[in-house]
């Protein structure tokens, strides 16, 4: 293996000039290589080095970026000491093997066919009527119950009352749902914000006349709710009730996970589900399986990771990382065979094409083939 050619990936990556293969190799999956040793040619020495080069390089990326993914300082240098490893064992093998063993028509077809996400959602207002906000322009996209429904600079979707609006005395709701492969942010009349992942459903009033703010979610989404004393936030999802006064959380309430997870950053929240009911703290995860409910501790940044424009895998299975795969990048997953017991842990962008996330996944010998929108994932 070539030091020169790892401290150039690091230098072009450095100077903004690496590809989107390397910039995969660069900032993602920086863990999945523990088990690895690194080639008899490369000297402790040059490890020391490259390990420094890499952290400066990856935090000045992170501090620079921090609209599209927040992870804290401390944490992400641990992760940056761990990449050097993966860098010095995987980058050589990931770029040659993308030279080497896969077709550039292949590649090219793959990348072109499997996108990763974007900004799509359809509004269903309290009328019935739908707005697709997608491709709306910016300013007022629709009017409801006496409340504008506007279109800001950043792309998301803001509920303001009007001046001498008419405001219905029952609560109106609109419902708000993304696709796969789509992701949104709105700002609620109460101030609270809300970003939604892939393939959710979002029901919340127009406005919040009365003692509570009552919304309903099914799949993801993470809220920063506006504080109110007198009227508690409560969150209906899947069986559970999440109430907070004014808090920062997220909920992962997916149909086809296998917990429903209730993730607790600011603030305090209490998750009740058939006459239980936990109260968890910043750090503390509710997790409701089976008709239990459990409190354990948890790295929140990997919980909210989706949000800031990434993935991020901790001793993760196959058909985990497929699920939020085929959700992001509105793809069906078939698995052909018996396939092997792999963890997978790190972190890769979400910006990615499916087909670069994929090569990652064939270091843990899995192998895949895409037909049309469909990933087949072989032993």
């Amino acid at each position: 293996m070539d030091k020169n050619y790892l401290q150039d990936l690091l230098k072009r990556y450095d100077e903004g000039n690496a590809s989107e293969q390397e910039k995969a190799v660069v900032e993602s999956w920086y863990l999945s290589f523990r088990s690895e040793k690194p080639s008899p040619e490369i000297d402790e020495e040059f490890l020391r080095q490259l390990q420094q080069q890499s952290i400066t390089s990856l935090t000045e990326h992170v501090r620079g970026d921090n609209k599209v993914r927040k992870m804290h300082r401390g944490r992400f240098l641990i992760a940056a000491a761990s990449v050097t490893i993966a860098l010095v064992v995987g980058a050589y093998k990931f770029v040659n093997f993308n030279n080497e063993k896969r077709s550039t028509a292949v590649a090219q077809t793959a990348s072109a066919e499997l996108l990763p996400g974007s900004n799509k959602v359809t509004l269903t207002l309290s009328n019935g009527n739908k707005v697709v906000l997608s491709g709306a322009k910016n300013g007022q996209v629709a009017r409801d119950a006496g409340t504008a429904i506007d279109k800001t600079a950043d792309g998301s979707i803001a509920y303001s009352s009007e001046a001498g609006g008419h405001q219905s005395d029952e609560p109106l709701f609109n419902t708000a749902t993304t696709p796969r492969g789509g992701q949104y942010q709105f700002t609620l009349s109460d101030g609270t914000k809300v970003w939604l992942n892939a393939a959710t459903t979002f029901k919340f009033p127009v406005q919040f006349n009365g003692t509570e703010r009552r919304v309903e979610l099914t799949g993801e989404a993470y809220f920063e709710v506006a504080h109110d004393k007198n009227k508690p936030f409560r969150v209906v999802s899947n069986g559970q009730v999440i109430e907070v006064l004014g808090t920062h959380f997220n909920v992962n309430s997916y149909a086809d996970e296998r917990v429903i997870s209730t993730t607790l950053l600011e603030g305090s929240v209490k998750i009740s589900h058939n006459g239980a009911s936990k109260v968890i703290k910043p750090g503390e995860q509710a997790r409701l399986s089976a008709d239990k409910l459990d409190v354990v501790k948890v790295n929140t940044d990997q919980a909210i990771a989706w949000k800031n424009g990434m993935f991020y895998f901790h001793d993760a299975n196959m058909y985990d990382v497929m699920r939020q795969l085929s959700r992001w990048y509105d793809v069906d997953v078939k698995f052909d065979g018996s396939i092997p017991d792999r963890k997978f842990s790190g972190g890769i962008s979400r910006n990615v094409n499916a087909a670069q996330l994929l090569d990652l996944l064939t270091f843990k010998k899995i192998n895949y083939k895409i037909q049309g929108r469909t990933i087949v994932i072989t032993p």
